[in-house]
């Protein structure tokens, strides 16, 4: 079978191309599916999202609605448009070269991702929430020579970019595009008509750094055509439909909140309500305002919603799709309760762009995750790498038509990919009907509220505080959130232990990295409990 992709890239830089895994390291990749053929050889990934709406007659349809702002297709068209022009007429911006977004979710946010495609360069999507540390780190790992940020968000940008190897220009926007930020500035004097670079479909589009297990993010790298493949995949079982209103909180950094709210609504010229700040109320009151029918969002979302909800009206919701981590059943039946909507349950993952595994819409069989979506294969695998048969507890592993492929890092890759198998850190059972059982995860990633939170990371940060001797951080069970980050953590001097010195590090944690990684839960011990060759005994932590 061919695999679709192929002729020369365009890319003048090859940074991204060059530092793939080897192809021995590369997960299988399956594109048998009748809804996965005539993918063509040559796509850029934008000129399909928002070229093609254009030209499919959908210019004057409101794209996004944000607060009190409605951008249409053509609008937003001519956005990306003016983008592209500045990145490569004013920062010389060639096709290959990478370009780092740092937004909450907006409209702009959203022009500046199909500008960068359009102009052939590469997306790094970062969250708003990231600090300098982390942010220098993204910068040099994937050389990023551009910055587009949102300007409220330039003061981590500005204390991290005379570190940046590679960058070359920071350039600001205002959310509104107001005129406040030089970018604003900039598209003003240029014209729209901007006509997408010729990309290969197997050109490296996106860089999204995700948590890895060892304290430092790694960089999953996605082709213009694995924009194409997804949203042939998920939306096959959690429709999208041209009439739909959709929100939520992911932030288009996940890849997620990027599927959910920027390319199923492009790619189906559906709308979605973008939410910088998306609290309770405020998807609450939108649901209300815009009469929005589909919301994604995480379990810790839902719950927090049903206790807000009181007075509200949801009566224009049509579907709910939950994932970013396990969904109790208890949850979904006070949410079927209330609203008399069938939480879908589902499970995707940076390496993969979006769901691999869903229930269907109509949720057979509440608390299970669900099944491979159409297009993937899911299995279980024993620590050895040999698929289970159903009723055993093993890894998840799946493969279809995206996939792992790390940056620049074969001892990661190594580990992710055996056999051709993309393997999660997710432990699950899977049934005679083929769904697939949630127990656990595998490694040390905490997943809280929807987020990743290495463990690693977080104790390499708690163990520079200097009050602090030793350090473990773990997951802790958590009905709300389902996990919390909880820090055990020894005191060099124990007559500090108390509520002011845990307050100290939770606020050291939060000045530090990403403010979502704090430890919500320090418990201050005397020693950590240890094997006899000084390994910590982390099953020991979690039961205090």
């Amino acid at each position: 079978m061919r695999i679709p992709g192929g002729g020369p890239s365009a890319h003048q830089d090859s940074f991204a191309g060059d530092r793939l895994p080897p192809p021995g390291l590369m997960p299988r990749f399956d594109y048998s599916a009748a809804h996965l053929q005539g993918i063509p050889d040559r796509v850029n990934g934008a000129s399909l999202l928002i070229d093609g709406a254009i030209a499919d007659g959908f210019a004057n349809k409101t794209a996004f609605f944000c607060g009190d702002e409605a951008l249409s297709f053509g609008a937003l068209q001519d956005r990306a448009d003016r983008i592209a022009r500045v990145l490569t007429e004013d920062f010389g911006l060639v096709p290959g070269n990478r370009v780092l977004i740092r937004s909450a979710n907006s409209p702009m946010a959203v022009a500046c991702w199909l500008g960068v495609l359009k102009a052939g360069g590469v997306v790094v999507n970062t969250m708003a929430l990231l600090r300098a540390r982390e942010l220098v780190y993204i910068f040099n790992k994937a050389q990023v020579s551009v910055v587009l940020s949102d300007i409220d968000l330039a003061e981590e940008v500005e204390l991290a970019k005379g570190q940046g190897e590679a960058l070359r220009h920071v350039s600001y926007f205002s959310m509104f595009c107001t005129g406040a930020g030089d970018l604003d500035r900039r598209m003003e004097r240029k014209s729209g008509g901007f006509k997408a670079v010729d990309t290969a479909a197997d050109d490296v589009a996106l860089i999204t750094f995700t948590s890895g297990t060892t304290g430092n993010p790694k960089g999953a790298m996605h082709f213009h055509r694995d924009i194409m493949a997804v949203c042939r995949c998920w939306p096959r079982v959690f429709t999208v439909e041209q009439d739909e209103i959709i929100t939520g909180s992911p932030s288009l950094a996940f890849t997620y909140g990027m599927a959910a709210f920027l390319m199923y609504p492009l790619y189906f010229r559906a709308t979605a309500a973008l939410l910088p700040k998306p609290t309770p109320d405020a998807i609450l009151d939108t649901i209300e305002r815009r009469q929005v029918t589909s919301l994604y969002t995480v379990p810790t979302m839902f719950h927090a919603l049903l206790e807000k909800m009181n007075g509200r009206t949801t009566a224009s919701l049509r579907k709910a799709s939950s994932a970013g981590e396990h969904l109790r059943v208890r949850l979904w039946e006070n949410w079927l309760e209330k609203t008399g909507i069938r939480l879908v349950n589902g499970l995707g993952m940076t390496e993969f762009l979006t769901h691999f595994i869903s229930e269907s819409m109509a949720v057979e069989v509440p608390g299970s995750t669900g099944r491979a979506v159409p297009g993937y294969t899911v299995g279980v695998l024993d620590d050895e790498g040999k698929l289970l048969a159903p009723g055993h507890k093993g890894r998840l592993a799946a493969f279809g038509p995206t996939g792992g492929r790390y940056m620049d890092d074969v001892e990661r890759q190594a580990k992710f990919v055996r056999n051709g198998w993309n393997v999660t850190g997710d432990l699950v059972e899977q049934d005679a009907d083929g769904r697939i059982w949630y127990t656990d995860r595998s490694d040390d990633m905490i997943v809280t509220s929807g987020y990743n939170v290495s463990a690693t990371e977080v104790e390499r940060v708690i163990l520079d505080h200097p009050k602090v001797y030793e350090c473990a951080v773990i997951g802790a069970d958590d009905e709300a959130r389902g996990k919390v980050v909880r820090a055990c953590v020894v005191l060099r001097d124990p007559r500090d232990a108390g509520e002011a010195t845990a307050k100290e590090i939770q606020d050291f944690v939060k000045a530090t990295i990403a403010p979502y990684k704090y430890p919500r839960d320090i418990k201050f011990l005397e020693e950590l409990p240890k094997t006899l060759t000084g390994k910590v005994q982390r099953f020991r932590l979690r039961t205090l």
